[in-house]
């Protein structure tokens, strides 16, 4: 009897730990534009709110070419933060146009210190720790990705 209370016991604890697990956003082509080359990143979309609410946490890893597009469906000043987040990421600020605003680098996972925008931004893409650096990406480079408008396209 006491074997079958441990079995379902540890069922119970994996099934819920299972329901828990953080699930994958939707993954598309992200472009970004620098001044001295286009870089494709594998981002997934987190455009509803759970999928903002949850991000990359509790992820041990990212390939090097992936990274989370936050899209805020609005222009406004936005916070993050690295809370239940096990890996470091560099964090790019990106307006409505597309343009970067604002890059955090090398967050401290775990760490529930807000991280602002520095201004109005319309989209968060969040790489692995250091990737902006290794890539040359700079504020005022360009993100492109289909939901972003072209420049002058106020749609």
């Amino acid at each position: 009897m006491r074997i079958l209370i441990r079995v379902l016991a540890a069922a119970f604890a994996l099934s819920t730990f299972a329901l828990l697990a953080p699930t994958s956003a939707e993954a598309d082509e992200v472009r970004l534009v620098t001044s001295e080359a286009t870089h494709v990143i594998d981002a997934e979309i987190a455009d509803t709110d759970e999928e903002r609410r949850t991000g990359l946490m509790f992820r041990e890893e990212m390939a090097e070419d992936a990274g989370m597009l936050f899209e805020f469906g609005m222009t406004r000043e936005v916070g993050m933060w690295m809370k239940n987040t096990l890996i470091p990421l560099d964090m790019l600020f990106i307006e409505e146009d597309g343009t970067i605003l604002t890059i955090v680098r090398n967050t401290k996972p775990l760490s529930l210190d807000v991280i602002p925008s520095g201004g109005p931004v319309r989209y968060v893409l969040e790489l692995n720790g250091g990737a902006a650096k290794r890539l040359g990406v700079e504020p005022g480079d360009k993100v492109e990705h289909e939901s972003i408008p072209p420049a002058g396209d106020s749609s």
